[in-house]
């Protein structure tokens, strides 16, 4: 090993170290984040490249900040992986490299192109990918002039027909904002709630002309983000007044004139946490019983995404 002072087996637990490991990808060829068998998923892909770079007996196991849904894309995505500790200080080799910029290298070199590890660190004290994240943040773009569509940006924008109303959507995604129960946006699942923190939903004008919806929470449920975007466009278009999404959100069921829009669109943007020492505060908490206004409740560790 090229440095002083060991890895520290904590806090992994059971002797290992663990490793926060942030990292993008490009989801078009991707059946989702989560493995599955038979299909190439993001997960089954750096899970199957740490093993072989730390040489595990058997594959390492990943827990992600967010899943993401086959075809969406990631720019700040996170995850975390408990690890022995002998394996990951060996990573160097006879190099003067730390541990962690060694598994950025290694980790690229077997990677396929559409993945790319940005940073491995050695992670905090009560750090958790998934429970410890205070917010995520997603990206949708939409081209909304056809003419101007730019074919090399094909992958990871949605084409529309005409042209939209972009303060009108800004407007109606300002109704939706703080506490609520997303029911009427989302895929209902077995003992999953639906009650999230729409921090932000913001929807704007880039100087190449491209639309682009800013959408942040605590946390998603499963098509969130795309339902959200689907819940706009119908003011945008002005076949609905600004008002509309937001009387769909209260009347708490899936309406049929929600388009879930096309996957390749959203990226995630960026997961945030909270300084080191509230971290494994944070992880109880978003472990606990939710309430919102009128007594819908579940439990948040269902599923964040």
């Amino acid at each position: 090993m090229n440095t002083d002072e060991p890895v520290v087996p904590a806090p992994g637990g059971g002797g290992l170290v663990r490793v926060r490991i942030d990292f993008a990808y490009d989801g078009t060829d991707f059946s989702g984040w989560a493995a599955q068998p038979g299909l190439r998923t993001v997960e089954q892909e750096l899970s199957t490249a740490l093993t072989t770079v730390l040489r595990a007996p058997e594959p390492v196991r990943l827990t992600v900040a967010g899943r993401t849904d086959a075809g969406v894309h990631a720019r700040g995505q996170v995850c975390h992986a408990d690890v022995d500790p002998e394996a990951f200080g060996r990573l160097p080799g006879r190099s003067t490299r730390t541990p962690e910029l060694a598994a950025v290298t290694r980790l690229g070199g077997v990677l396929p192109p559409d993945v790319v590890v940005r940073r491995v660190s050695v992670a905090p004290e009560g750090f958790d990918a998934r429970f410890s994240a205070v917010q995520r943040r997603y990206l949708y773009r939409l081209c909304d002039r056809p003419a101007q569509a730019d074919p090399l940006r094909r992958r990871d924008t949605v084409t529309m027909r005409h042209e939209l109303d972009v303060e009108a959507m800004h407007q109606a995604a300002q109704l939706l904002l703080g506490l609520k129960d997303f029911a009427a946006f989302c895929k209902k699942r077995e003992g999953a709630t639906t009650i999230r923190t729409l921090l932000d939903y913001a929807w704007t004008r880039d100087e190449d002309g491209m639309l682009l919806g800013r959408v942040e929470a605590d946390a998603f449920c499963h098509s969130m983000v795309r339902s959200l975007v689907g819940a706009v466009l119908p003011v945008g278009e002005g076949r609905q007044p600004v008002e509309w999404p937001a009387q769909v959100l209260s009347a708490g069921h899936r309406d049929p004139r929600v388009v879930v829009m096309p996957p390749h669109g959203l990226s995630l943007e960026e997961v945030s946490y909270p300084p080191d020492a509230e971290l494994a505060a944070r992880a109880r908490e978003a472990r606990a019983v939710r309430t919102v206004a009128g007594g819908a409740q579940g439990a948040m560790a269902a599923q964040p995404r």
